[in-house]
This record gives C-alpha cells, sequence and structure tokens, in this order.
C-alpha cells in the first residue's frame, strides 16, 4: 500500500487506485498522513478542513469522514499492511511505517543526501526524491491557504533540492543533462532569483548566449509585474558579466544558495535604543544563546513579566537586544505593538498587524488581499527566504501572536507580554524568559545614567528610598528621573519626600495588580499642565485609539483647532503623549488608562457624555460629508445637528473622502462599536450607514459586516423602524458579497416588512432591487424581474429618475440572461438616459455594462467593447474594484470573440489581479479564461 500526497492525493495497493470520491475525505487523509504517527486534535481537524471557518456540525461531520475513511482503508487491506486509523482522547491519527507515504519518503531521502560525500551518488539521490514529486502537493484535496499552511516546508525543501541538484549537477559538468528540468523548474519559480542565476549560468556554460539573457529579461519582468521589485545584486551582476563576457564557467564559480534577499525593501523599524538602559546582563546573556547558529534556523524567543507585571522593562530589554543583534538579521527588522493590555480593551488583532507588516514591506495597497488568511499568506511569502528580526510588543496571548510567525526558517521573533505565552511555548517550540524586577544596584545604575553618577552617590539614603518606594519598578524609575533631571538644582531627598508624601509605597508593583503607585508618579508629570492641558488629557482617555488627530482632540475638548493645538504641544513636551506623524497622535497605553482614571475622577459623568458626544459628532457629521461626495445620489439620512464645539474634517471632493476613510476606517469601526458601548445608539448605526460605499468598493465585506451586525443591535435598542430597515438592507448586502445569500434574504424581507410598516415606498423600491440582485444571482430571474418591476412601479410612483433608471437597467440585464437582447438594449437605452441627465455616475457605469453584454450576444462585439471601455472609465474614477474587475472580465470575453485574443487576455489578466488582491472567488474562473 502506497500513500501519495506529492500531487494529488491517491492510495494505491496492489498496483491499483483506492477510490476516495470525496475531497474533504481526501483532505483529512493527507493531514493525517502529514501528521503521520501522531495524534491531531479534532479542534484542531476542524480549523483545517474548513480553512478556519467550520459549520455548525463540524465534529459531526468528521467522525463521519472518519468512519468512511477506516471502511476504504480497510476494504483495500490496509491491516495487512500496518496501516491503521486509530481513535485517540483528543481526536485521530495515522499508523503506518513512513516510508509508505512519499511526503515522508521524500524528506528522508533528501536528509539521506546531506551525508553523501559523492556528488555522484548525491545526484542520483536528489534525483530520485524529486521524482516522487506528481504536481502541486495536495492538489485535489486542499485550499490553497491550507496547502500554504500544511506544505509550506515540504515546497521549501523541494526548492532547495532542486537547487542543490543544480549546484551538483554543474559541478559534473552536466549543463545539458540538467537543463530540460531546470527549464521546468525556473518556468514555475521566476520569483526564486537563485534558480534565475543557475539556469542562466547553465545556458551560458552551453553556449547559449542569448538564451541566458532571455531568461533574465522573463525573470525582470515577472520580479517588475509580480512583486513590483528589481532583481537583485547578484543576478544583475551575473547578467552583466554574460553581456561582457567576463562569467568563467568553472565550477568553482558556483556557490551556495545565499538567503539574504536585497531586491525588497530592508526596514529598520526598531524603536531608538534606551541611552540609559543598563544592567540585566544575565538575561541578555541568555538572549544571545537563543540566536540561531546558523541563518536557516530561527526560533521564536518570548519575553514574559513575572505575574503580568506592567512596567518591569520588558520592551526597553527587548529593544536594546534588538540594537545589539540587529547587524545579524541583514533583511531588516520590524517592530508592532499589539496592545494586548490596552486600556482601551481592543488589542491589535493579527489580520491587522499583518497588514501593518505589509505596509512596512511596501506592498502597494492594491496588491494586499481583503481576506485575513489572503493577508496572512502573502505575509509569510514576504518574508520567506529572509532573514528579519520581528519584534512583537505587549500581546495578548500566544493566539494573538501565532498568525505573525513565519511559515520558513530565517527570521526570529521576539514577543514581549505581561503573559506566560505558554501556549507558544508548547505549540511552537518558543522558548520562555522570565523577566524579574532589576536587582538595587542595578536600580541605582539607572538612576546613576540618567542624573549622573555624582548626583546619585552624593545621596546614597535618599536614592535607597527612591529605589525602595519605586518597588525597583524601571517605569517608575525612569518617571522619578525624568522630573529629577528637569530640577537638576533640587536635592534628591525632595523627591523621596513626595513619594512618600504621595500616600503611596510603589513596592506594590511586585504584585498582580500594580498600577496604584504609577498613578503617583504620573501625576507629577500632569501636576505640571495648565488647567487647560489637564483637561485634554483627561478627556483624551476617553478616546476610543489608536491614534486621533487635531480635529478629534479639538472636538473631545470642546475648543477650537488653533487652542487645541497648543495643548497638545504641551502634553509633547510633558511626555504624555507623542505626534507619531504629523497631526497624528497616540500616547502609551498606561498613560491612557490613568488619562481615563483622571477623566472618570476629576470630570463629572455629565462632562465626560458631553465630550463623548461631541467626539462621536465629530466622526459621524465627517464620515456622513465623506460618504455623500463618494457616491452624491445614495438617498440621504436625517443626522442631528451636531453639538457645540464639534470639530469636522475639511474634505472637499471625492479623492479626499477615499483617502480620508482609507485612513480612518479602522478607527470609525472602534467609534461605532463604543458608540454602541455606551448608550450612543443613533450614532452607532448611522456612523455604519456611512461606511457603506467604502467598504462596497474597496472589499472589506468582513468588516462591513461587523459594524452592520452593531448598528442593527443599535437600531433595535432605539425602537426607530427605520434604522432597522435601512441597516438589514444594507447588512443584508454585505452578506450577499460574503455570498451568504440565506442571510442576505432574511434580512431584505425584514427591510421590506419595515418600510411597509412605515409606508416608505422608496425605501420598499430599493429593497426590491436589492432582492432582484439577489435572485439574479441565483438565475432566478422571473423571480429576481418580478421584484425589478415592483420597484420600478414605485420609483415611478415617487418621482424617483435614479431609481427608476437603475430599475429600468435591472429589467434590461434580466432579459439579456433571458434571451431578449434586443429588448434588453431598448430598456438600457431609456435607463442611460435618465442617468445621463441627472449626473448618476455610478449607475451609468452599470448601465453601460449591461449595454455592452447585450451586443456582445448579439455578436456585435465592437459595440460591446466601446460599451464596456465607458463602463471602465467610470468604475476606475470611481474607484470601485470588484466592478472593475468584472467589467474587464467581460471586455476580455468580446476583444476574444472579435479574434483579438492579446487584448482579451490582457483584459482578464487586469480582472484577476484586482479579484485576487480581494481574495473574490471569481479569480479562479478568470484564471481559467488566461489559461
Amino acid at each position: 500500500m502506497q500513500f501519495h500526497v506529492l500531487g494529488p492525493v491517491e492510495v494505491h495497493t496492489a498496483g491499483k487506485p483506492v477510490v476516495i470520491p470525496r475531497r474533504r475525505e481526501r483532505c483529512l487523509l493527507a493531514i493525517l498522513l502529514l501528521e503521520l504517527n501522531r495524534v491531531v486534535s479534532i479542534d484542531r481537524l476542524t480549523q483545517l478542513l474548513w480553512d478556519d471557518e467550520p459549520p455548525e456540525h463540524a465534529r459531526r461531520t468528521i467522525h463521519s469522514h472518519v468512519s468512511r475513511l477506516r471502511s476504504t482503508l480497510a476494504n483495500a487491506g490496509a491491516a495487512e499492511h500496518g496501516v491503521a486509523l486509530v481513535s485517540s482522547g483528543l481526536g485521530y491519527l495515522m499508523q503506518a511505517d513512513p516510508q509508505l507515504v512519499d511526503a515522508h519518503r521524500f524528506c528522508a531521502m533528501v536528509d539521506e543526501s546531506a551525508t553523501i560525500i559523492d556528488r555522484e551518488a548525491r545526484v542520483i539521490q536528489l534525483r530520485a526524491a524529486l521524482h516522487l514529486w506528481r504536481g502541486t502537493a495536495l492538489d485535489n484535496a486542499a485550499s490553497s491557504w491550507l496547502r500554504d499552511r500544511l506544505c509550506a516546508d515540504l515546497e521549501e525543501r523541494r526548492i532547495a533540492a532542486t537547487e542543490n541538484l543544480v549546484l551538483d549537477s554543474l559541478a559534473l559538468r552536466r549543463e545539458q543533462e540538467i537543463l530540460p528540468d531546470l527549464a521546468r523548474y525556473v518556468q514555475n519559480n521566476l520569483g526564486r532569483e537563485r534558480l534565475v542565476e543557475l539556469y542562466m549560468l547553465a545556458l551560458h556554460r552551453c553556449g547559449r548566449k542569448v538564451d541566458a539573457l532571455d531568461v533574465y529579461t522573463r525573470a525582470r519582468a515577472f520580479l517588475a509585474d509580480e512583486l513590483g521589485l528589481d532583481p537583485g545584486p547578484a543576478l544583475r551582476k551575473l547578467h552583466q558579466e554574460i553581456l561582457t563576457d567576463q562569467t568563467t564557467p568553472e565550477p568553482n564559480g558556483v556557490t551556495a544558495p545565499r538567503h539574504t534577499s536585497t531586491t525588497l525593501p530592508v526596514p529598520r523599524h526598531l524603536p531608538a535604543d534606551i541611552a540609559s538602559f543598563t544592567g540585566r546582563a544575565t538575561y541578555l546573556d541568555q538572549l544571545d544563546a537563543l540566536l540561531p547558529s546558523n541563518a536557516a534556523s530561527g526560533t521564536p524567543v518570548v519575553i514574559t513579566a513575572i505575574g503580568g507585571t506592567a512596567g518591569v522593562g520588558k520592551t526597553a530589554l527587548a529593544i536594546h537586544w534588538a540594537h545589539r543583534v540587529a547587524d545579524r538579521f541583514p533583511d531588516g527588522q520590524l517592530y508592532l505593538n499589539l496592545r494586548g493590555f490596552d486600556p482601551s480593551g481592543a488589542p491589535v488583532d493579527s489580520a491587522t498587524a499583518i497588514r501593518d507588516i505589509l505596509d512596512a514591506l511596501q506592498v502597494p495597497p492594491q496588491r494586499i488581499p481583503t481576506s485575513p488568511h489572503g493577508q496572512a499568506s502573502l505575509y509569510r511569502s514576504m518574508l520567506a527566504g529572509r532573514r528579519m528580526l520581528l519584534l512583537l510588543d505587549n500581546a495578548s496571548d500566544a493566539k494573538q501572536v501565532r498568525p505573525l510567525l513565519p511559515g520558513t526558517p530565517g527570521c526570529l521573533v521576539v514577543v514581549t507580554s505581561r503573559s506566560q505565552m505558554s501556549g507558544l511555548a508548547t505549540a511552537e517550540g518558543a522558548h520562555t524568559l522570565t523577566l524579574d524586577l532589576p536587582t538595587v544596584t542595578e536600580a541605582r545604575q539607572l538612576l546613576a545614567r540618567r542624573l549622573g553618577a555624582d548626583r546619585v552617590a552624593a545621596e546614597p539614603d535618599a536614592t535607597d528610598e527612591i529605589i525602595a518606594r519605586c518597588g525597583q519598578l524601571p517605569l517608575a524609575l525612569a518617571v522619578v528621573a525624568s522630573r529629577a533631571a528637569t530640577h537638576p538644582g533640587f536635592p534628591l531627598r525632595v523627591f523621596a519626600d513626595d513619594l512618600h508624601q504621595s500616600g503611596g509605597n510603589l513596592d506594590a508593583f511586585t504584585d498582580a495588580d500594580a498600577t496604584a503607585d504609577v498613578r503617583a508618579v504620573f501625576s507629577w508629570s500632569y501636576d505640571t499642565l495648565n488647567a487647560q492641558a489637564a483637561r485634554l488629557f483627561r478627556l483624551l482617555g476617553l478616546h476610543p485609539g489608536p491614534d486621533f488627530t487635531t480635529a478629534a482632540a479639538a472636538s473631545l475638548a470642546g475648543i477650537p483647532v488653533q487652542e487645541v493645538r497648543e495643548q497638545l504641544n504641551e502634553l509633547i513636551r510633558a511626555h504624555l503623549i507623542n505626534e507619531h506623524v504629523p497631526g497624528r497622535y497616540t500616547f502609551h497605553d498606561l498613560l491612557r488608562a490613568h488619562a481615563s482614571e483622571l477623566a472618570h475622577h476629576h470630570d463629572t459623568e455629565p462632562d465626560r457624555r458631553a465630550a463623548q458626544h461631541r467626539l462621536l459628532d465629530h466622526y459621524l457629521l465627517t464620515a456622513y460629508n465623506a460618504a455623500m461626495l463618494l457616491n452624491p445620489h445614495r438617498e440621504p439620512i436625517n443626522l442631528a445637528q451636531p453639538q457645540p464645539g464639534a470639530t469636522l474634517e475639511t474634505i472637499n471632493d471625492r479623492a479626499n473622502a477615499l483617502s480620508w476613510f482609507a485612513t480612518e476606517h479602522r478607527l470609525l469601526g472602534a467609534a461605532t462599536a463604543q458608540a454602541a458601548s455606551i448608550g450612543f445608539y443613533t450614532h452607532a448605526w448611522q456612523l455604519a450607514w456611512c461606511l457603506v460605499d467604502f467598504f462596497r468598493r474597496q472589499g472589506h465585506w468582513h468588516d462591513w459586516a461587523a459594524t452592520h451586525h452593531t448598528a442593527l443591535d443599535a437600531a433595535r435598542k432605539l425602537a426607530d423602524p427605520l434604522a432597522q430597515a435601512l441597516t438589514h438592507r444594507t447588512l443584508a448586502s454585505a452578506h450577499q458579497h460574503l455570498g451568504h445569500d440565506d442571510d442576505a434574504l432574511g434580512h431584505l424581507l425584514d427591510a421590506l416588512d419595515r418600510f411597509d410598516e412605515l409606508g416608505d415606498q422608496a425605501g420598499q423600491a430599493h429593497t426590491h432591487m436589492e432582492i432582484c440582485i439577489l435572485f439574479e444571482r441565483q438565475c432566478q430571474y422571473h423571480e429576481a424581474f418580478s421584484h425589478a418591476r415592483l420597484a420600478l412601479d414605485l420609483y415611478r410612483a415617487t418621482g424617483d429618475l435614479g431609481g427608476e433608471a437603475t430599475a429600468l437597467n435591472g429589467m434590461g440585464w434580466l432579459h439579456v440572461q433571458l434571451g431578449d437582447h434586443r429588448q434588453a438594449i431598448r430598456l438600457c437605452r431609456q435607463a442611460l438616459a435618465l442617468q445621463q441627465k441627472i449626473g448618476d455616475i455610478p449607475y451609468e457605469a452599470a448601465t453601460w455594462d449591461s449595454l455592452g453584454y447585450a451586443h456582445h450576444h448579439l455578436d456585435q462585439h465592437q459595440q460591446a467593447i466601446t460599451c464596456y471601455q465607458r463602463a471602465l472609465e467610470l468604475v476606475r474614477d470611481l474607484g470601485d474594484r470588484y466592478r472593475e474587475a468584472d467589467v474587464l472580465t467581460r471586455l476580455g470575453d468580446s476583444h476574444q470573440a472579435a479574434g483579438e485574443t492579446d487584448l482579451a487576455r490582457e483584459a482578464w489578466k487586469h480582472a484577476f489581479d484586482i479579484l485576487e488582491d480581494l481574495d473574490h472567488p471569481d479569480a479562479e474562473q478568470v484564471q481559467t479564461k488566461i489559461g
């Protein structure tokens, strides 16, 4: 019995295939084979089999799959070969000899090749190992997401083995022998510059200089088109040598594969090292010992604090050590604050963190997929083969960190957290390092570094009392030292007495709850503020975070922008906030918590609520103005007048609106959740309403659904039927984009009921059109047509020309689906005239698309192309990426029908790139057209 996973998942016994008809059962078998002789938990199987989105009865389904798989294997004589699918208390394991599974046989053969000294024998061994691959691993069983998760290491080993085979073959002067295989490998891996180099060298040795230069041209084009990169220096150097015939075809010229890549940006994002850092020698030595012995291995390192104590110096130690070893990671260093213990209660989710890393690696926004799975795959691909250091600061738990771990060796991950991170140690093999308080000697050295050794030595008793009252906590010591440094003429005894008189003893920081005395220490900076700046600092603690603009701060305080700028500058000088980019401010999580507590202590509940009201007005009215610029023909909603003191951002045109939403949409989502949580229910559903067109055009469909579920809860608490109706309808549209048609129909019917109760004919008409679109997607054209007809009658009854045009276009599109193309053109021309009359650009684009489709089916391909090109101009101007891909796909179809194959392929390629970025299922269909 033989099991194959390096290609389609197959089982053979006695030379005959064993039929496993269900894809998910083949997938289950593959997972168990890859984890051979190890228990795979049911929870993990559930995640893997359904790409992290399991159905309600996943466990029951897994049991059924296992039962059928057991029967299939038993009928094939598995027991005779020592093969058994065994249940355990936690999950299942497949028991078998690893030599029966091609993946394990491949790894063993590659490992054995490393011990073979004779180059000839090594070539034979590597050829035999690579011959086990019959295509893409798990080809007929796994999704691309799952394949990336399970097979990334196998694929990397395959390419490494290929490179080693080529190196040995070149050294044996077997260029002609290796060229066919090498050509195939390079064709599928033009982004692997080392393979390209070897192929060019082999071609050049065979006297095929022109072919070698052509390979370079193709690789350079691939790198530019697919990755936005230039060839690396080694590849450019070889190209120049071949051009000038300076390359020497000696075996010694073939070098080992390099691990450093200079073709991608090299980020240097570590915060500045702490100038006064001192001590911690034992911990630094332990961290040095965890460095990989070579560039091919990278082990996550976890730094945690005893009992979750804040301020013990985890971040300072991690940053200092990262600077110390930065030269070991020439591809760059990244830093992310994961805000795991942020006072807002909103840690950075892994998807956002990955997006931030992709931004740091300068991946163009239009190339970043919208789904978390797609972004994670791109992230791991970008880090594959690179030697980078990732510093993940202030993590909440292992679950937050795990998706951020690179999928291949070479990178080092340092994590700081108040949790022990035992999950990472158990599952990921991470090393843990528990950071204790510094010794008294180290604390004294810290003060001496900041204040001068002579000043500290002059007052040993006062110094020791400060250290004792700070509980040796580095954060508290740093704040005390900062104040002492600003008053160099004051004796240290003054600061020791101040600590005593503040009523707190900072030894409490050695306990699990270590915030009381930090408040007293922070109060020194706070007490230096004037009354206006102090009030602003307190109110900033009410902001949902993580950062804010000048106008947002002005709204919180209820004062003009110019006045708030002066107060913000004072807070910057006091080191209570910082301006991390021009016009945007943030501050440390402990300071934010301190500000919030001060607000609850000093400001009355009505004052706090008024500040939050002004802030939500700021976001709502700015978002509403931006939303109406994005879609001027959208039916408006009624907003309350803003509170006095609320300041709006200035947004003048559609481009500004799109840019503002791109910057603020995550914060607006947080503001929506905050509004709902503190009882501002109208702000909650209206903020969500404002985000619809941005989410629709940029493909943020999961965010769209999440904000609107919050909005619907808020509308229900308001008992506002109009708010409920509007939110049901927009939530339905989000579900349609996510492919949740049943949920979408339920929300649309709920919306229709509420609009009917209100006697709102316009609302009914819009909802009928949404139901029409849903039924059309399901190919229920007659049902869709009846709803379009109802919408048309309602639009005409209300005098809504834009709605009438939309319904006419919808009916025209349905006539195309039903085969009456000339009637479709007649209706769409009526719609187009109305849309051009009122300047309804979004729906004019849709009508041009419908006309193109109708002409295409009448074999009037040039007319179709003209219509599609007009639609394309409009949707690109609108920034509607999904509709752009949709139009491009049909444009390609018309080019193909007109015999313009190259233009067809070009249009489909652009459509595929967009759909792949959006992680949309239609991408596969377009890729088939290209093929």
